[in-house]
């Protein structure tokens, strides 16, 4: 490989934002790869801009001009053209803190002359509220051993609020390409199959408890809006489903028991999410839905079924009737008002 990290930045429209995220990347210097993804941008200057960074610095930065195909297409052209040995994927809106980058990168150069090397470097990630100008750090210090490689079998309890985003996660990337990773186009919320499905194939894991990922939280339209996220409710149910075929998780637990632990727990999370937006909605269309996305559950395993649906998370988004739905939705808002990730 010739760089040692490949960035691969989706952009869509991305304008007025987008040169915040480029500067923190060139940071990185001669060693990063910068791949601009211009998925098929048409109402503002994106594919220049993307130009102009690739003239100003072709030894780094490298564009890709797409018809539109969504978020996880421009993760998929990432890992198909990177030339870097490890991938993270960075949001057009979002950005890295620089002396973090500094010492990730370090670590990278270090794990790169390895006999084999590193599959997972994990860092935290820092939610950036726009809106009341606050900030989050999400950080795995209660989980992950620090400083040193380790293996599932040594990890801890993830609490309800901590899982590994696509934020934190920074992959090897001929694991991604070995694993099969193809995310699909035009859906939003592909970031949890990319984190998700290489999972079990990873065999060494470093963390590094610093705040890298700088994301940013309050644009009207973001994916991660609560109205937004009840008109796309069909794409997390796509997400969901494709979540739940992505690995037997009886087979993962029997090989890794914490990682299996791990999946069972996010894999819950998504059916939680998914239910809890289709009852926000509330129409009969919606509820329909939710039944049949638990069905399809049931019918692709019923163990995994009864598993899901007798869990204290996912419980929240099954309650019966319409004081148990709404009752789901007040302690949706209410985990939302303190761990404010949306």
């Amino acid at each position: 490989m010739e760089k040692i990290l490949t960035f691969a930045v989706p952009c869509y429209n991305s304008a007025a934002y987008m040169d915040h995220c480029v500067q923190t990347l060139l940071t990185g210097g001669e060693d990063v790869e910068i791949i601009l993804v211009d998925d098929g941008s048409t109402k503002d200057d994106t594919p220049a801009i993307c130009d102009r960074y690739a003239a100003q610095y072709p030894d780094i930065i490298r564009v890709i001009h797409q018809e539109n195909g969504g978020h996880g297409e421009g993760v998929n052209q990432g890992i198909r053209n990177a030339r870097g040995l490890y991938y993270k994927v960075v949001d057009s809106d979002d950005w890295l803190d620089t002396n973090a980058l500094q010492a990730v990168l370090e670590k990278l150069r270090e794990c790169a002359k390895w006999p084999k090397p590193l599959d997972l470097l994990i860092a935290n990630y820092v939610y950036e509220h726009v809106e009341d100008q606050t900030q989050r750090v999400m950080h795995y210090r209660n989980i992950f051993p620090e400083n040193r490689v380790f293996t599932w079998e040594e990890i801890g309890r993830f609490r309800p609020s901590q899982y590994l985003l696509m934020h934190s996660v920074i992959y090897r990337t001929q694991l991604l390409r070995d694993c099969g990773l193809e995310l699909p186009k035009h859906t939003f919320y592909v970031d949890n199959i990319f984190v998700y499905q290489p999972l079990p194939f990873v065999e060494s894991i470093y963390y590094m408890d610093l705040d890298l990922y700088r994301y940013f939280i309050g644009r009207a339209d973001q994916s991660v809006n609560e109205k937004v996220m009840v008109g796309r409710v069909d794409q997390q149910i796509r997400v969901t489903k494709l979540m739940i075929v992505a690995h037997d998780l009886r087979r993962v637990k029997l090989e890794h028991p914490k990682l299996g632990r791990y999946m069972l727990s996010y894999l819950s999370m998504m059916m939680t999410i998914s239910s809890i937006f289709l009852n926000i909605a509330g129409t009969p269309e919606a509820l329909g839905h939710k039944t049949e996305l638990w069905e399809y559950l049931r019918t692709v395993d019923q163990g995994l079924y009864h598993k899901l649906k007798y869990r204290a998370m996912s419980a929240v988004g099954v309650f019966p009737g319409y004081q148990g739905r709404k009752l789901s939705v007040q302690l949706y808002h209410v985990a939302q008002h303190i761990y404010k990730f949306n």
